[in-house]
């Protein structure tokens, strides 16, 4: 029994000393886009079979993700709003920031297209006739990439809805979440085109309005400074990022995909922008 004991705590001291390659971990604050179209779930087994280290995702809004990198609670973020990313990088947060990908935003609605959007490329006409004709409008409402962007599609159009407003539904929810009202209530919605994909839940949506160039959804991913957070695990953040953004791995995000569609173009730059 003692030799047992004995080499059971010469077992436990041994894995103390040596922690295996697998127990390596980074957080990374993210998007629900990036979650809830599969995307993560395609790539991050590749990269810990490479690495070794396990990205853990914290999927939120991205103005969620970002201000979880403000409080130093994410070793990496991987965002979809420029404008915000820009303020983040500005504030110290981050030193660098690098493109990743890109996929294009859609304005999804009922087959039966109460406001006579369907077929039209102008995002901003698109959003005028929702408004004339008070078709109910579902808003993720949550500080995200995708609801900045919408907020900017209706100021473009000259509008500014409310909650006061009936026909506007805030849910303040994900963009998963976000589908779902709209498919219950057979409403107007802007989505990613990834997770609208990935989507199943559809009911009587369908996309009535794409292809204008303002709806273009660029994503990025940013080093939280370990000057201003010291706990920030450096090298395996930027590892992974070095991983997201090298030929090979823009590769693989090319070759996911739904149904035979890709989900995501890869467009990473040799160099980051500052």
């Amino acid at each position: 029994m003692r030799r047992l004991f004995s080499i059971g705590l010469l077992a436990i001291t041994v894995a103390l000393s040596f922690p295996s390659f697998a127990q390596k971990s980074i957080i990374l604050s993210s998007t629900t886009s990036t979650e809830q179209s599969g995307l993560f779930g395609f790539l991050l087994p590749i990269y810990k079979s490479k690495s070794g280290v396990e990205v853990k995702v914290i999927a939120v809004g991205t103005g969620q993700a970002l201000d979880i990198g403000r409080r130093g609670d994410a070793d990496v973020v991987f965002v979809h709003d420029r404008v915000a990313e820009m303020k983040f990088l500005e504030e110290g947060n981050a030193l660098r920031r690098y493109d990743v990908m890109y996929n294009d935003f859609v304005l999804i609605g009922p087959k039966s297209d109460p406001a006579r959007v369907a077929g039209g490329k102008d995002i901003k006409v698109a959003l005028q006739k929702i408004a004339n004709s008070k078709s109910t409008f579902v808003s993720r409402g949550d500080k995200s990439g995708t609801h900045a962007a919408e907020l900017r599609y209706w100021k473009a159009a000259g509008l500014e809805p409310t909650k006061d407003m009936n026909w506007y539904k805030d849910t303040g929810s994900g963009m998963g979440p976000a589908l779902n009202s709209a498919s219950a209530m057979n409403g107007y919605i802007l989505a990613d085109r990834g997770t609208w994909l990935s989507f199943k839940n559809r009911g009587d949506l369908d996309i009535l309005v794409e292809g204008d160039p303002q709806l273009f959804n660029q994503y990025g991913v940013m080093l939280v400074n370990p000057a201003k957070f010291p706990h920030v695990k450096v090298k395996e953040g930027q590892d992974f990022i070095d991983w997201i953004t090298s030929k090979d791995e823009q590769e693989v995000i090319s070759l996911y995909k739904i149904d035979g569609k890709q989900l995501f173009f890869p467009n990473a730059k040799k160099q980051p922008l500052r």
